[in-house]
């Protein structure tokens, strides 16, 4: 059983190209359910032999254990992963997981645009092709195209750029680097930014910072803030829009299109895939909101 755990866990990262620290996760999280199962009054010696009470009793005992409902949502949604590998990879006949239910978690829905209000915010910069502006059109479409987070974008150095791929390498908590892949589009605005734009706000040569600020220094997570605040207000967006909606939207959209859970977690970096859930949650709201009001899905 063991063996199959590895597995996984080697699949996670060779093909979904997860960190050390989201593996990690998965390893412990499913080390304590293999534990359970096989200690006390189950026994089990292969994952074939685990059925759909076994893991509703696991659930049960976690809550006894007065662990979080996020916890709970987030071993779950663990277990339900590693045993749909099982059943694509043929090492167990049946999938014990398929009418498991997580625990319902309570967390405030993400903030989202529209697809047009999106389009919206893309084109403000494009009335101006200044340096400034240039900059700005690759800022929003490289949040909006790649779902970084505000610190990783103000954080691209040049290097971190392959336009020939059409990927970003960003950071990771442990010192990795993650691909994102980003359209042609963005690719061209890419190249018009770094061929019309950063060269006129560039003061040391030596600089390497991708985005920089009207000092010719590297931009800030502040400065990106106020910036997105600016056009949002400019197109006159009803939603509070910050850096985290474009990221949000990226997400929520991605999924719209077709994109699988597993997929969109790598894209944005979450350790566990219990976090990328909400996004799915948001297609439940939007058939409330069809019923139930006539206001913008944001």
């Amino acid at each position: 059983m063991e063996q199959q755990l590895l597995a996984f866990l080697e699949y996670l990262q060779t093909e979904y190209k997860y960190s050390n620290n989201t593996t990690a996760a998965y390893r412990n999280d499913l080390n304590q359910f293999m534990h359970f199962i096989q200690n006390g009054q189950y026994n089990v010696q292969k994952w074939d032999d685990v059925s759909a009470d076994i893991i509703n009793n696991y659930v049960g005992y976690m809550k006894e254990q007065a662990y979080a409902s996020s916890s709970v949502a987030r071993k779950v949604a663990a277990v339900k992963s590693f045993f749909n590998f099982l059943q694509q990879s043929d090492i167990i006949s049946g999938n014990p997981t398929t009418n498991i239910e997580s625990p319902k978690v309570k967390k405030r829905l993400p903030k989202t645009l529209s697809s047009a209000d999106v389009e919206k915010l893309l084109a403000a910069p494009t009335k101006k092709r200044s340096p400034k502006n240039l900059r700005d059109m690759a800022l929003l479409n490289i949040l909006y195209s790649t779902g970084m987070r505000v610190t990783e974008v103000v954080s691209l150095q040049l290097d971190d750029v392959d336009l020939d791929k059409e990927v970003l390498y960003c950071a990771t908590k442990d010192d990795q680097k993650r691909e994102l892949p980003f359209d042609d589009i963005t690719r061209q605005i890419l190249i018009t930014y770094l061929e019309e734009g950063r060269p006129y706000l560039v003061k040391d040569r030596e600089e390497t910072a991708l985005f920089l600020n009207h000092r010719g220094q590297q931009l800030t997570r502040q400065g990106l803030w106020l910036i997105i605040k600016a056009y949002a207000k400019e197109v006159d967006l009803s939603t509070d829009v910050t850096p985290h909606t474009l990221r949000h939207s990226f997400a929520a959209h991605k999924l719209d299109s077709g994109s699988n859970l597993q997929e969109v977690q790598r894209l944005l970096g979450h350790a566990n895939i219990s976090t990328t859930q909400i996004y799915t949650q948001l297609d439940a709201e939007k058939e409330d909101d069809k019923t139930g009001s006539n206001h913008r899905n944001d």
